[in-house]
C-alpha cells in the first residue's frame, strides 16, 4: 500500500466525520461493539478460507482504528500517528533479537522475553492485559499460557489429565451432595483443566468449541429439513426419530 492510498483512506474517514450525519455522531463507546463484531466476522473468513472476504474485513477493522483515531484527534486525546509511532515503538522493543543484539532459540524463547519485557515496561503482574471481555474458555487458556510461560504447569499431559480426572470427580461429587452453588463451582473447575489439557495438545478451546457448536448447528438442521420432508413436525417427534436422523446427518455431512 502507497502512503498515498493511506493517505486518501484517512481523510474519507475525516471527510465522513465532518459531512456524514451519523459518523458525525459516534463516539469510542458507541461503536465498540462494532469493532468486536468485525473481529470475529474476520476470524469466520479465516476459518473458511475466504480471502477475498479476509480482505473486506480487514478493511472494516482498519475503518475501526483510524474511526477511534481521527474521533480521539478531534479530542485531544491522541493522534493517529502517534498511534502508528507507538506500535512502531513497541514492536521494535519487544523484538530485540531482530533489532537489537539478543540472541533466541526458538520461538519460546522469543514469548519469554516477550513477556518479561512487558513487565519492565511497568505491569505489576504477568496476568496483566488479558481483557476480562474475553469469551471465558478464551480467557482461561490466555491466563494458562502465560502462567507457563513461567514455569507454572504441570510436566506433561498425562499429569494435566489426571487433574482434569481429579476434578471431575470432584464434579460428579458435588452433583451428588446438591449444593447449586458447589456445584457450578467444581463445573467451573472441570471447565478449566480441560481447556488446560487442551492446551498442551495445541488446541484452542474456543476454536474448537466454535466448529463443534457448527458442526451441531448443521446436523439439528438436517433433522428438521428430514423430518420437514416426511410432512412431521419436530416438536411431535420422538427422541428416537430424532436420534436416528441425527446419526444420518452423521453419515452423510462429513
Amino acid at each position: 500500500m502507497t502512503d498515498s492510498a493511506f493517505n486518501r483512506f484517512v481523510d474519507i474517514v475525516r471527510l465522513l466525520r465532518k459531512e456524514c450525519p451519523w459518523d458525525k455522531e459516534q463516539t469510542h463507546a458507541s461503536i465498540r461493539h462494532m469493532l468486536l463484531e468485525e473481529a470475529y466476522e474476520t476470524i469466520e473468513a479465516i476459518e473458511h478460507n475466504d480471502w477475498s472476504e479476509l480482505r473486506k474485513e480487514l478493511g472494516d477493522i482498519l475503518l475501526h482504528v483510524v474511526m477511534h483515531s481521527v474521533i480521539a484527534e478531534e479530542t485531544k486525546e491522541f493522534s493517529l500517528e502517534e498511534v502508528i509511532e507507538k506500535e512502531s515503538e513497541k514492536l521494535i522493543h519487544r523484538h530485540p533479537h531482530v533489532f537489537g543484539d539478543v540472541e533466541v532459540k526458538d520461538s519460546r524463547e522469543v514469548k519469554q522475553n516477550w513477556e518479561r519485557l512487558k513487565m519492565q515496561e511497568g505491569r505489576n503482574s504477568l496476568l496483566d492485559g488479558i481483557p476480562k471481555e474475553l469469551p471465558s474458555l478464551s480467557r482461561a487458556y490466555r491466563l494458562q499460557e502465560k502462567a507457563a510461560k513461567v514455569g507454572f504447569e504441570w510436566r506433561t499431559k498425562e499429569d494435566a489429565w489426571k487433574k482434569f480426572e481429579e476434578e471431575l470427580g470432584e464434579f460428579h461429587q458435588a452433583v451428588a451432595e446438591g449444593d447449586q452453588k458447589h456445584i457450578e463451582e467444581e463445573y467451573g473447575d472441570v471447565l478449566f483443566t480441560i481447556v488446560n489439557y487442551g492446551r498442551y495438545l495445541n488446541i484452542h478451546p474456543e476454536l474448537s468449541l466454535r466448529a463443534i457448536n457448527e458442526k451441531f448447528r448443521t446436523r439439528f438442521q438436517f433433522i428438521e429439513e428430514e423430518l420437514k420432508k416426511a410432512g412431521k413436525d419436530i416438536h411431535g417427534s420422538s427422541l428416537e426419530e430424532m436420534d436416528a436422523l441425527w446419526n444420518k446427518a452423521k453419515t452423510v455431512m462429513k
